[in-house]
């Protein structure tokens, strides 16, 4: 007996085939090294990278450290982290890979995505799809007592900013309490769960993306804050490693009681990508 497939479910499937499957004229990078990365040192976090690409001050490479599969497709498909869904392994910290590619000369943005994805599809054998889902997210506003913000101070560049990166950056140290010592070049480094995060001279905007990639849920601004400033923000993060008995606040106290902010649930309906498979191990070079 023949069975009918519904128009909406063909073309569902014709959508995901299409994804699967690149096309032959699709742009592609010229040369490609996909590898998993080294694990991680014992209570080490925050030495990921990108660097290079079109739009950057080496358009005609890119080179990627420790970067998760979540991140890979966010910037191949262009969407916020959060509107993004898939297996817990595909985030940052559980399989991550160092990617190094040549790109074409004179390559623009999308044509850099579109090599992403193809890049993605060819070694993780990616799987992706959208769908419209009710999303439980938060608002961001002002707390009792108003924002404790600092406005943005020009101290100039540092020294170090101008000396060459090497491929393995230099261990985090620990300041007051235990929290990471950040510099110019490592705004978020995480040891043994105590986490922290600068901007400098940066709007609420960053901030409020920031939290809706940190909490993989959608955050609106509603704090009605114009202007520039540098923030310094740290909390406990249970998930990468903070115990029971470290003493310090969550991330929802934290932006309370240092930037004199709050968060407060709130839902939205939006569109998403789901990841609906991939690859652990890439195939090879």
């Amino acid at each position: 007996m023949r069975r009918s497939v519904p128009i909406a479910a063909l073309a569902a499937l014709i959508r995901c085939a299409a994804w699967a499957q690149p096309a032959a004229d699709e742009p592609a990078f010229e040369a490609a090294s996909v590898k998993v990365s080294p694990p991680h040192e014992p209570g080490q976090y925050g030495f990921s990278w990108m660097r290079g690409g079109p739009g950057s001050p080496d358009p005609g490479r890119i080179d990627y450290r420790q970067i998760s599969i979540d991140i890979l497709v966010a910037r191949a498909y262009d969407v916020p982290q959060w509107q993004l869904f898939g297996p817990d392994w595909t985030r940052l910290g559980h399989y991550d890979y160092d990617i190094a590619a040549t790109v074409p000369p004179g390559a623009s943005q999308e044509q850099f995505r579109l090599m992403l994805r193809r890049l993605l599809v060819e070694r993780f054998k990616l799987q992706v799809h959208r769908e419209t889902r009710e999303l439980a997210g938060y608002s961001l506003s002002a707390a009792k007592g108003g924002p404790k913000l600092h406005p943005h101070v020009d101290a100039g560049r540092a020294a170090e900013e101008d000396k060459p990166l090497g491929n393995v950056p230099p261990p985090i140290q620990a300041g007051a309490g235990g929290y990471p010592i950040l510099t110019a070049r490592v705004p978020f480094a995480s040891l043994d769960g105590k986490s922290r995060q600068r901007w400098d001279n940066a709007g609420v905007g960053e901030l409020v993306d920031w939290l809706s990639a940190y909490l993989r849920a959608p955050v609106s601004d509603e704090t009605g804050i114009q202007g520039k400033y540098d923030i310094d923000l740290y909390w406990l993060a249970p998930a990468m490693g903070a115990q029971s008995d470290d003493t310090g606040p969550g991330l929802f106290a934290a932006v309370q009681q240092q930037l004199g902010l709050k968060l407060e649930k709130k839902k939205s309906s939006l569109e998403v990508l789901v990841i609906d498979h991939a690859e652990k191990v890439p195939t090879g070079n």
